[in-house]
């Protein structure tokens, strides 16, 4: 198996569709690479792209308060895209795009061997859910795949556009945190005194 370090370095010099043309930084992830909670959204963003870190702009920022709401932090979780690369202005990566990148993720997967994956958003659920996947109907749903325990919420950005998606949001938060108390307790991190 490939190790972490083989991993980014190939990642980083990736030429395998388009996108590479116009990236300024590859988005390979970000977090504990021995945590039992991945989380999976679809590609970066411009502030992702010009910093090299997923989820760092305005949809990050409320996904750090989204994970603060059930106990956890980035310390304690890994996150990650389906592509590394940004689609020009933040469309959705096309399907060939996300057939190019996919292996990355798959290997990120195979080395973290998480017990929980959360995919953000629609694409990321149609991708590693089932392709099928219908966000407004089975967000919050839990799937098992090979042992894995899976799901999907709405897309932090999807919540900063329609603040109504909040309240459907929060059930769902509150069923990851009761699976991950369930899973692996040990992720949770400590309340401040």
């Amino acid at each position: 198996m490939v190790t972490w370090e083989e991993l980014e370095a190939r990642c980083r010099q990736c030429q395998n569709c388009p996108l590479a043309e116009t990236r300024t930084n590859v988005v390979f992830g970000v977090g504990n690479r021995q945590a039992d909670i991945l989380f999976i959204g679809e590609g970066p963003g411009e502030q992702e792209d010009l910093q090299g870190e997923p989820f760092v702009g305005p949809a990050g920022k409320l996904l750090d308060l989204m994970l603060s709401l059930i106990d956890l932090d980035r310390s304690k979780v890994y996150i990650a895209n389906i592509v590394k690369c940004r689609p020009p202005r933040n469309r959705d990566p096309l399907n060939t795009e996300q057939d190019a990148c996919i292996g990355y993720l798959r290997a990120q997967t195979a080395l973290i061997r998480p017990k929980i994956i959360v995919c953000l958003g629609r694409i990321a659920a149609m991708r590693i859910i089932d392709k099928g996947f219908r966000i407004t109907k089975q967000h919050g749903q839990w799937f098992d795949r090979a042992g894995v325990q899976m799901t999907a919420i709405y897309h932090p950005s999807a919540v900063l556009r329609d603040p109504l998606k909040g309240p459907d949001t929060f059930v769902d938060l509150k069923g990851i945190q009761a699976k991950v108390r369930e899973l692996c307790p040990d992720s949770f991190s400590p309340r401040p005194e």
